[in-house]
């Protein structure tokens, strides 16, 4: 498979499964409402007329125009870069479906569905999507493949400096 359908793949395959996530919260249960799954995980509709973490309320617009700037710019970069391992668009297709998923919802609902509610946590009062776990589990993996491969740099630099290399 190419890594370009990969990424496209993956990204259409997010944005599928978050909005039929989206759809049957939102048909299945009423805003505010709370429902126990297992252990902590409970599903509870809420809306985010905001930003992560609902920060900034009521200006989902300026978030929703902001997202679609910076997908455009991650497609694009895609498109122009010739990523050192498949993983990289992958995960890149993830954020991007969940990207589009979160703005589609605002466009079809006004705002972002949320309802992945995780009690027991200390200081933790966030509920979440599937679309926003998709983004995390790309961008996590791409952080420590970014970190792994920039030590591996400086470490290939600094030996070849040691035996005289340029």
């Amino acid at each position: 498979m190419k890594p370009r359908t990969l990424f496209y793949g993956l990204a259409a395959g997010a944005l599928v499964l978050s909005q039929v996530s989206s759809f049957l919260v939102n048909r299945s249960l009423e805003i505010g409402r709370t429902v126990q799954v297992f252990g902590p995980i409970h599903l509870t509709h809420v809306r985010n007329h905001g930003g992560i973490f609902g920060i900034l309320q009521g200006h989902g617009w300026l978030f929703a125009l902001v997202s679609c700037v910076i997908l455009g710019l991650v497609v694009f970069w895609v498109h122009r870069t010739h990523f050192q391992h498949v993983l990289e668009y992958a995960c890149f297709g993830l954020v991007v479906g969940g990207g589009t998923s979160n703005i589609t919802d605002r466009w079809i609902y006004g705002s972002v569905v949320d309802f992945v509610d995780v009690h027991g946590i200390p200081h933790w009062n966030y509920i979440f999507n599937t679309a926003d776990m998709l983004i995390h589990l790309g961008i996590w993996p791409l952080l420590i493949y970014g970190l792994i491969a920039s030590r591996r740099r400086t470490e290939d630099v600094a030996n070849n400096s040691e035996v005289g290399l340029p």
